[in-house]
C-alpha cells in the first residue's frame, strides 16, 4: 500500500491577521451624545468604520483601538465586552452603542484580558521603564546597606532627575518594593498634587492604596484606614511653618506629627527651599547683579549650614526611618557634599537624549520621542554694539551693562537705547553694518533668531532672560515704538515687577496672550526671573539671555524652561495612539559667547560624575545640545575642545588662583567632621599641621552645640522662646558658626598650597594623587605641612572635593603649560597630563587646544590634503555638493585641465585660505 504524500508545502507563513477591539463616538449628532459604538475587527479600525457608515457625510472620532489578544495567545471579540458592560448595568439603548466612558471600556478589557477584578479607575498597566527600575534598585541597595551598618540613624538618598523622568511612578514603586505602608509626601509645589494622586489611583500595581491630602473630604485622623497602605500629601506649608522666634519648624496637623512614617519624600526639592517663602518658587525679580554677589558670597564663604538636607532632617517635628529627595536641579545639593556619589541617582539631559536616541522601536513607542532636543546659538555682536559694554569681569562684554535701565514702569528707558534698538534690528536681520556683510557672504548669513525663515516659524514665543526689572518695562516700550513695527505682530508680556503678581500669579496673563490657538499666536515674555523655574509652558521654544549670571544653576534652569514637550494626541481623529510632535528643538539664543561657553563647560563638568576627563563631559554633553557659534564671519558648531578653549579665554593667573580659595573645595558639614573625629589617624594628620591643635575639642564643641541648637529649636517650636533662651540659644549658634568657619578657613590655607606644590613639581604625566604619593612625597610635606598618606586619608573621608579638586587641577595646568609655550618652552611634549585622581591621555589633553571644528559649505574652494583615486595631493577644487551628515562632499578638482569630481570626507580635504 503506498502512502499518498501531503502537497502542503512547508513553512506556510502566518495569515496577516490583526484582532483589534476599537471604540468611536459620532460628532455633532445630538441622538448619540454620550455613546460609544465598541465593535471588533480583524483589520485597521478606520476601513472598518468607514464600511460601516458607507457614503454618510457622518464626522466620528476614533477614541479608543487596542489588541484583542490575551498573554496566553487567546483573543476576545466585541460580543465579551458588549456581555460584561450589559452585567455591569451600563445602558445599550441600541446594537453596539453604549452609554460608557473610556475608562469603563478600559476596565472591562483588563478584567476580560487578565481575569482579575480591579477598582473602577485603575486602568493603566504600563511597566517601568529602565532607568526608573536602576532608581529604584539602587535606593534599595543604599537604604538596605545604610540600615545593616547604622540601624538608628536615617537614611538619605536623592533623585537627580530632570522633567519627565516619572518620578511619582518610580516613588510608587519603591515604596511597593521596600514593602512601606505609610509615605509622607512633602511638596514645596502644590501644583503638583494631580500627578501624585493620578499615579497611585490609575494604575493597577497600586492596588488597595489610598491617597490623602487637605484637599480631599477626609483629612481627619478617625477618617483614615491605616490597615491599608497610605500616600499623605501636602505642601511644606500646609503641615509645616517657620516659627519667626526659633527658625525651626512648628506644626501644623497633630496627626501627621504623631505617625511614624516609613519614608518622607520631599519632592521639588531645591536647595534651602524650606527656608524660602514658598511663592518665590516659581521663580522671583531677582537683578542680575545681586545673583552675582550672593554666587560670589557662596563661593568665597561655602554654602550654609541652615540650607543642608542635614538640618532640615535634624529640626523637622515628623519621624521617619527614610528620606527620598526628588529634584531636577540640585547642583547645589551634590556640590555642597551633603548627598555623596552613592547616595544620588542621576538621570540628565544628555541621559534622556541618549535613550532617546537609542530606543528600540520593538518594544513599542518611544518615551522619550517628545523632548526636543536643545540647541545653543552664540552671537559675537558687531563692534559698534559691543563697544558700550566692554567693561566687564574679564574686560568682555557685559550683558547686564548693555541692558541696564533706568526709571519705574512706563518712565523706564534704557541706558544705552541707541544700542538696543540697534540690537534689535540685528537679531531680525536688518541692521544695516551686517546686511552689507551678509550681502558679501551669500548664502553664509548666520542664521538670525527672527530673520532665519526655518527659525522664524517655530519662534512664535520666546522668553527674553533680562537683568532687571527695569530693563523689562523698558524693552516693552521699546518694542512698541514705530521703528519696531515687526514686533508689533507679537504680544509682549511683562512677567517682572509687583504689577505681574507672586510667584505662579506671574503665568496666566502669559498663557492669556498665547490665546485659545498658540499655534497661531505669537508672544514675547519678558522676565528678569519670574516663571524662571518649576513652571512649563509648552509653547515656548526660544529663550534670549541677555543678562549676565554667575551660576550655571540660575542659567541652565532657565533655559531648560523651553525644554517642555509640545505634542498634540490623535491629530486627525481616527488615529487615537498617534502623537504629533510639534516641538523637535528648543533654542537658546546668547550675545556673549564666553560666557555661554563657560556656562556650559561648568554645567557639564559638574553633571556628570562618572567621568573624570573634563573633555570627555563636555564633548557628551554638546553630543546632545549642539553649540553653534557665530564669531562675526561665519557660523559654526563648536567641539569640547573649543569650548574649554573659549571658558578658558580671558582667564588669569588670579582668577585660577582664586578657585583653589574656594570654600566649595572643602566639606566642614557634621557627618564629614564626625568621619574626622571617628577616625583617629586623620585628627592627628591634621592636628600637626600648624592651627590645627584644638582640632579635637572644636569639633566636638561644633557636632555637640550644633546638635544641641537643632534640638532645642525642635523642643521649642509650638511654643514661644523667652529672651533668655533667645540669647542662649544665639550665643551658643555664634561660637560653633565661627568654630566652623575656622576650620574652613584652614583647610582653604591648606588647599591653596596645593597648587605651590604643583608649580615646583616638574612631573605631568601623572594625576596629581599619583604624583603625591609615589614621586615627591618630600616636596609635598615641605610645602604642604601634611605627609602624603594623610592627605590620602582626608580625601577618602570626603574633607576635600576631589570633583572640584580635579577642575581646578585641569585649569591651573593649561593655564601653566600654556603660558610655558608662549615663550617656546614645552617640558612635556607627548606626556600624559595628570588631575588630582585621574590621568588624560596627553592626545586627549592637546585635543582641549584644537579651536572649532572644521566645517566645510557648498561652494567653498578647498585643497586636497591627501592623494584620492586621481587627485594628487594639493590640487584646488570647488564642493559641489554636501550629504546631509556634513562628514562627506563632492568636490570637483581641476586636474591637468580637466575636471574630476570625487566623494571625499572631512579628513582628505581642507579649506584654502
Amino acid at each position: 500500500m503506498t502512502i499518498q504524500m501531503s502537497k502542503k508545502e512547508f513553512f506556510p507563513p502566518r495569515p496577516s491577521t490583526n484582532p483589534t477591539i476599537y471604540a468611536y463616538e459620532l460628532v455633532g449628532v445630538a441622538t448619540h451624545k454620550g455613546l460609544l459604538k465598541i465593535g471588533y475587527t480583524d483589520r485597521d479600525a478606520q476601513t472598518r468604520i468607514k464600511e460601516q457608515l458607507g457614503t454618510a457625510a457622518i464626522q466620528y472620532k476614533i477614541v479608543f483601538e487596542e489588541s484583542a489578544m490575551k498573554k496566553d495567545g487567546s483573543s476576545f471579540t466585541d460580543h465579551d465586552i458588549h456581555r460584561y458592560l450589559r452585567k455591569q448595568g451600563f445602558a445599550n439603548p441600541e446594537g453596539e452603542w453604549f452609554k460608557c466612558n473610556l475608562n469603563d471600556l478600559r476596565k472591562a478589557i483588563w478584567e476580560i484580558k487578565t481575569g482579575e477584578s480591579t477598582e473602577a479607575n485603575r486602568t493603566l498597566s504600563f511597566g517601568m521603564r529602565p532607568e526608573q527600575e536602576e532608581a529604584v534598585n539602587k535606593s534599595i541597595a543604599y537604604f538596605k546597606s545604610f540600615k545593616k551598618e547604622n540601624p538608628d540613624k536615617t537614611p538619605h538618598f536623592l533623585w537627580n532627575a530632570k522633567m519627565r523622568f516619572g518620578k511619582t511612578f518610580a516613588s510608587y514603586q519603591l515604596a511597593k518594593k521596600m514593602g512601606w505602608k505609610k509615605v509622607l509626601v512633602l511638596t514645596f509645589k502644590p501644583a503638583v498634587e494631580d500627578a501624585w494622586k493620578e499615579d497611585l489611583l490609575s494604575h493597577v500595581d497600586f492596588e488597595g492604596w489610598q491617597f490623602y491630602s487637605k484637599h480631599e473630604t477626609t483629612f481627619e485622623e478617625k477618617d483614615i484606614d491605616f490597615k491599608k497602605p497610605i500616600v499623605c500629601f501636602g505642601s511644606f506649608q500646609d503641615f509645616l511653618g517657620i516659627n519667626k522666634n526659633t527658625g525651626g519648624i512648628k506644626t501644623k496637623n497633630e496627626w501627621v506629627h504623631a505617625t511614624v512614617w516609613d519614608c518622607i519624600i520631599f519632592d521639588e526639592y531645591h536647595f534651602g527651599a524650606w527656608r524660602e517663602n514658598a511663592k518665590d518658587l516659581f521663580g522671583k525679580d531677582l537683578e542680575a547683579e545681586k545673583e552675582i554677589e550672593e554666587y560670589k558670597k557662596i563661593e568665597e564663604e561655602g554654602i550654609s549650614e541652615e540650607d543642608k538636607a542635614e538640618h532640615l532632617e535634624k529640626i523637622i517635628p515628623i519621624s521617619t526611618n527614610h528620606y527620598l529627595y526628588l529634584s531636577g536641579t540640585p547642583f547645589r545639593a551634590i556640590s555642597s557634599g551633603e548627598f555623596i556619589e552613592e547616595q544620588i541617582f542621576n538621570w540628565t539631559y544628555s541621559d534622556e537624549q541618549r535613550a532617546k536616541e537609542n530606543w528600540d522601536n520593538s518594544k513599542g513607542p518611544n518615551p522619550y520621542a517628545a523632548l526636543p532636543r536643545m540647541v545653543m546659538l552664540t552671537y559675537q555682536l558687531p563692534d559698534s554694539i559691543r563697544q558700550i559694554a566692554m567693561q566687564g569681569e574679564f574686560d568682555g562684554f557685559d550683558l547686564n551693562i548693555f541692558f541696564s535701565a533706568e526709571g519705574e514702569g512706563r518712565k523706564a528707558r534704557f541706558k544705552y537705547e541707541d544700542e538696543v534698538q540697534k540690537w534689535l534690528d540685528l537679531i531680525r536681520g536688518s541692521f544695516s553694518e551686517t546686511t552689507v556683510d551678509h550681502l558679501k557672504m551669500g548664502a553664509k548669513k548666520p542664521p538670525l533668531p527672527f530673520s532665519h525663515a526655518p527659525l522664524l516659524k517655530v519662534l512664535n514665543h520666546t522668553f527674553w532672560f533680562l537683568p532687571t526689572v527695569a530693563a523689562c518695562n523698558a524693552m516693552a516700550l521699546l518694542l512698541e515704538r514705530r521703528q519696531n513695527i515687526f514686533y508689533h505682530d507679537y504680544k509682549v508680556v511683562v512677567a517682572a515687577g509687583t504689577q505681574a503678581g507672586i510667584g505662579i500669579e506671574a503665568l496666566p496673563p502669559v498663557l492669556d496672550a498665547m490665546t485659545d490657538n498658540p499655534l497661531e499666536s505669537k508672544t514675547i515674555t519678558l522676565s528678569c526671573g519670574k516663571l524662571t523655574t518649576g513652571v512649563s509652558v509648552k509653547p515656548w521654544t526660544g529663550i534670549f539671555m541677555l543678562r549676565n549670571s554667575s551660576s550655571p544653576e540660575t542659567y541652565f534652569q532657565a533655559a531648560f524652561r523651553v525644554q517642555t514637550p509640545w505634542v498634540i494626541k490623535n491629530p486627525d481623529s481616527k488615529s487615537p495612539n498617534k502623537v504629533e510632535i510639534l516641538k523637535e528643538e528648543c533654542y537658546v539664543f546668547d550675545f556673549a559667547p564666553d560666557r555661554a561657553l563657560r556656562q556650559i563647560a561648568d554645567y557639564s563638568c559638574r553633571l556628570n560624575v562618572n567621568e573624570s576627563n573634563p573633555e570627555a563631559k563636555v564633548a557628551e554633553f554638546i553630543n546632545f545640545l549642539p553649540v553653534l557659534a557665530y564669531d562675526g564671519s561665519s557660523m559654526k558648531q563648536v567641539d569640547a575642545a573649543g569650548i574649554l578653549d573659549m571658558a578658558m579665554s580671558g582667564t588669569t593667573a588670579t582668577l585660577l588662583a582664586r578657585r583653589w580659595e574656594s570654600a566649595l573645595l572643602v566639606n566642614v558639614d557634621n557627618n564629614t567632621l564626625a568621619r574626622l573625629m571617628a577616625n583617629e589617624e586623620a585628627m592627628k594628620a591634621l592636628m600637626s599641621i600648624e592651627g590645627f591643635r584644638n582640632l579635637n575639642q572644636d569639633i566636638e564643641t561644633i557636632i555637640n552645640k550644633s546638635e544641641a541648637v537643632k534640638k532645642a529649636k525642635k523642643e521649642a517650636n509650638d511654643r514661644e522662646l523667652t529672651k533668655k533662651e533667645k540669647k542662649e540659644l544665639s550665643d551658643e549658634e555664634k561660637e560653633y558658626k565661627s568654630l566652623r568657619k575656622q576650620i574652613q578657613e584652614k583647610l582653604i590655607k591648606f588647599a591653596t598650597r596645593v597648587p605651590v606644590f604643583m608649580y615646583l613639581t616638574d612631573y605631568r604625566e601623572r594625576s596629581l594623587k599619583d604624583v603625591i604619593t609615589q614621586l615627591e612625597p618630600g616636596l609635598f610635606k615641605k610645602v604642604t605641612g601634611l605627609s602624603v598618606k594623610d592627605f590620602e586619608l582626608l580625601v577618602s573621608l570626603g574633607v576635600f572635593n576631589s570633583a572640584l579638586m580635579n577642575d581646578a587641577v585641569y585649569k591651573f595646568k593649561r593655564y601653566e603649560d600654556a603660558s610655558l609655550e608662549y615663550i617656546g618652552i614645552n617640558r612635556h611634549e607627548g606626556e600624559d597630563v595628570g588631575l588630582f585622581d585621574t590621568v588624560l591621555s596627553r592626545q586627549d589633553y592637546e585635543e582641549s587646544f584644537e579651536n572649532i571644528a572644521k566645517t566645510i559649505n557648498e561652494y567653498d574652494i578647498v585643497v586636497a590634503s591627501s592623494k584620492i583615486s586621481n587627485v594628487p595631493k594639493g590640487s584646488i577644487g570647488t564642493v559641489v555638493h554636501v550629504y546631509e551628515n556634513k562628514d562627506a562632499y563632492e568636490v570637483e578638482f581641476i586636474v591637468n585641465d580637466s575636471s574630476v569630481v570625487e566623494t571625499v570626507s572631512i579628513n582628505q580635504i581642507d579649506e584654502k585660505q
